[in-house]
């Protein structure tokens, strides 16, 4: 028919390669949500944290997963950063999880006896496991105490926080029948030449001037002299 097709092949040519542009986002998460859907790292209800973000899964779909954090937020993440970035996942092959506590006792304290206190307030709470058995370390000398810190396996993973709360309350109590203290920080400041600073300070001190016998004290009101003075007087003034 006679027309130049070459210019419209130009504008399909750029329209194509903007239109695979603009899909490479949404193609790449439609194949990383089927990438999640057969393989499986994470599935609905795990605790996962993925981007800063933290609580469980909740809706997995082609394009994108949602994520109900723990103060009950949606969070929408595509699947291709499930996918790319790293993912931590709680309860990815079960729901058992390590439990770690520390715990700081004054100095002077017995090594061996708060250790003991921390392993058997961890045997006594009934989500800790008692295999692998709970134990405690010798962690570090601190600024202002001796460092400890429990480890253990608990049941369930989701159950961290209240296990944690629960077992600082019972570890609480038993360092205090027991006498040892938890104490908090603190500094001594030592001057260097007490003695020396407090004679200085002395000398230093302007001294207080004695009172004159003949004048009046605080208590006394000082005479009006305005009263014997003489009625002209009284008048000029």
């Amino acid at each position: 028919m006679g027309l130049d097709l070459s210019n419209l092949a130009i504008i399909a040519g750029a329209l194509s390669v903007g239109i695979g542009f603009g899909l490479q986002q949404i193609v790449n998460n439609f194949v990383s949500g089927l990438i999640l859907l057969v393989e499986r790292p994470v599935n609905i209800g795990d605790w996962v944290v993925v981007g800063g973000q933290e609580g469980h899964v909740r809706r997995i779909s082609v394009r994108a997963t949602e994520i109900e954090t723990f103060q009950r937020a949606s969070v929408i993440v595509p699947n291709a950063q499930l996918i790319s970035d790293t993912v931590i996942n709680w309860t990815h092959a079960d729901k058992t999880g390590r439990l770690e506590i520390t715990v700081g006792v004054a100095y002077g304290s017995d090594p061996e006896q708060v250790m003991s206190i921390l392993t058997d307030c961890a045997r006594a709470h009934p989500q800790m496991l008692a295999y692998p058995p709970p134990f405690a370390l010798f962690m570090n000398f601190g600024a202002s105490s001796l460092d400890f810190q429990l480890r253990g396996f608990i049941i369930d993973v989701n159950q961290r926080l209240s296990v944690a709360s629960a077992l600082r309350v019972a570890i609480a109590k038993a360092l205090r029948d027991a006498g040892i203290e938890i104490p908090f920080p603190q500094q001594d400041v030592h001057l260097r030449d007490i003695d020396r600073l407090e004679a200085v300070l002395k000398q230093a001190a302007p001294a207080a001037p004695l009172p004159s016998p003949d004048a009046p004290t605080p208590l006394e009101p000082a005479p009006d002299t305005a009263a014997r003075a003489s009625p002209i007087a009284r008048i000029q003034r």
